[in-house]
């Protein structure tokens, strides 16, 4: 085996490094894992390995962008982005697709007609340079030692390792030429780490990794034991995620679109602290500054912005009016006051329906999905709506009972708490 990072990572891009020895290296660090600066070493090296955006000097101080771990309902990016850029920030943000329970940005933006998501690195940077925002998927170029490295830790049982997470995550982030980053990372029973200790441990190391690389960086612990917001589902998410763009959306959506935005004004010096940097997004998503900038990028990636001109006219054109498209309420067996709702029942439901995938290239169906309708903290009667599920044919035997029995109905009103648990820097 060659000694440097840097060797091992080339010898991994041009293939002179065969499987089995990647196989070695790879179940060698999820072994003994790696200290602070080697996995530096190891993200710099990766990141180093294709395309490394660079942007204009008057305006790469300006440059930023989330990551989060994935969550059921976490649709935080797509109005956090045109948030950013409706206060001045840069966001070239690269997406994912989603895999097993947790959604995708990328599914949900191909929700909206003609919107694309591949555009190559100089179609990005003209984008960014023009409207400020881009949303895509990772091209061929950016990081390509992740793809292979990815490939054999997925068929070798090393997932979950932090500092090969760490690297996977942080190099393509760090590529991006950004300025600032904020780190959404979940725990709970419906997160990629349910334990905290494990999130915050994953969360530290790379928030060290990145900020040893230059770029800004925080991470914000949030809960992942209920979905995020109201809305399941691809085409149900960009609605949710266009009501908020419009000041309509979830408290708890809402709340975490403010902390991390205001986190990021603050690290780029647009605000003082992350208060004033949250009233900011807050008055984005208010005065129509950031739905103007969303609409900017689906029309600049080729969608039809004219479907966000009305509801009727967004419902038509995300599909949702699809007259083969069937709705089914599930509704409350006793009165009280909701005080859970499990996130992993509700998302693996919608993914039996349609709304995910079990391996990466399974089609997907955009429009299936649910609509919670009584939130945690909500008094309910007997015969109230829990939940709408939108689905082709049939539900699938046992699938109401079962989504009824995700939601724990109690006697007395409970107390709410914010979703944010701690902020790393």
């Amino acid at each position: 085996m060659r000694n440097s990072m840097q060797e091992i990572v080339d010898g991994i891009v041009t293939g002179s490094l065969d499987d089995a020895e990647v196989l070695e290296w790879l179940s060698f660090i999820f072994e003994n894992g790696l200290n602070n600066n080697e996995t530096i070493e190891l993200t710099e090296s990766m990141r180093d390995s294709g395309d490394v955006f660079e942007w204009p000097n008057e305006w790469a101080h300006l440059v930023v962008d989330k990551h989060s771990t994935g969550g059921v309902g976490d649709k935080v990016s797509i109005p956090l982005a045109p948030a950013l850029a409706a206060c001045g920030l840069k966001v070239p943000m690269i997406s994912g697709r989603g895999l097993g329970h947790t959604g995708g940005t990328l599914d949900k933006l191909e929700s909206i007609p003609g919107f694309d998501v591949e555009l190559d690195s100089k179609q990005i940077q003209d984008q960014i340079g023009n409207i400020g925002v881009a949303m895509v998927g990772q091209s061929e170029n950016l990081v390509p030692a992740d793809r292979r490295m990815y490939a054999l830790r997925d068929i070798s049982g090393t997932i979950a390792s932090i500092p090969l997470i760490t690297s996977s995550i942080v190099s393509k982030k760090t590529a991006e030429g950004l300025s600032a980053l904020i780190l959404d990372v979940k725990h709970g029973r419906a997160a990629f780490m349910q334990e905290r200790e494990d999130a915050e441990a994953l969360a530290r190391s790379m928030v060290d990794a990145a900020n040893g690389m230059g770029v800004s960086t925080t991470a914000v612990l949030t809960t992942m034991d209920q979905p995020l917001g109201c809305a399941v589902g691809n085409s149900l998410e960009i609605v949710e995620s266009v009501e908020t763009l419009c000041g309509r959306g979830p408290h708890d959506l809402e709340e975490l679109i403010c902390v991390q935005g205001g986190l990021l004004l603050t690290a780029t010096g647009i605000s003082e602290n992350m208060e004033e940097g949250a009233l900011m997004i807050h008055d984005s998503l208010n005065d129509g500054s950031a739905l103007k900038k969303f609409i900017d990028m689906v029309e600049a990636q080729g969608g039809d912005g004219g479907i966000f001109d009305s509801d009727m006219t967004m419902l038509r054109g995300l599909n949702l009016l699809d007259s083969k498209l069937n709705s089914t309420e599930i509704f409350s067996e006793k009165s009280g006051y909701v005080s859970d709702i499990d996130a992993m029942v509700i998302a693996l439901s919608c993914c039996e329906l349609g709304s995910g995938r079990k391996k990466l290239g399974d089609s997907i169906d955009h429009s299936v999905g649910a609509i919670i309708e009584a939130q945690v903290g909500d008094e309910v009667e007997e015969g109230d709506s829990l939940v709408v599920v939108y689905h082709r044919d049939e539900l699938p035997n046992g699938m109401s009972k079962s989504l009824e029995s995700a939601f724990t109905i109690t006697d007395g009103p409970i107390e709410l708490h914010s979703r944010v648990s701690e902020i790393i820097r």
